[in-house]
């Protein structure tokens, strides 16, 4: 799995959020997305690595500006209760 961080700068609130974690969904497959305009990023979880040059077509086309991206390895946290 990777996650991918991604720098986007224009939202101001809770439904530019939803804008870009909408328009992430409908484009790539993920397993979890997640924006947030206090951070101004969204944090992507995939089992395959998105190029940065599509993420950027998206979010630009979602009228955001598109910052950074970063990936890296991720491996989901095991439960409190795992054994």
């Amino acid at each position: 799995m990777v996650k991918i961080t991604v720098g986007i700068d224009g939202m101001m609130c809770g439904m530019c959020e939803s804008h870009i974690n909408d328009a992430i969904r409908n484009n790539f497959k993920v397993t979890k997305v997640s924006a947030s305009h206090k951070t101004n990023s969204a944090e992507i979880i995939s089992e395959t690595d998105i190029p940065e040059d599509e993420i950027k077509k998206i979010v630009e086309q979602t009228g955001y500006k598109f910052t950074s991206y970063d990936s890296e390895p991720y491996e989901k946290k095991k439960g409190f209760l795992f054994f």
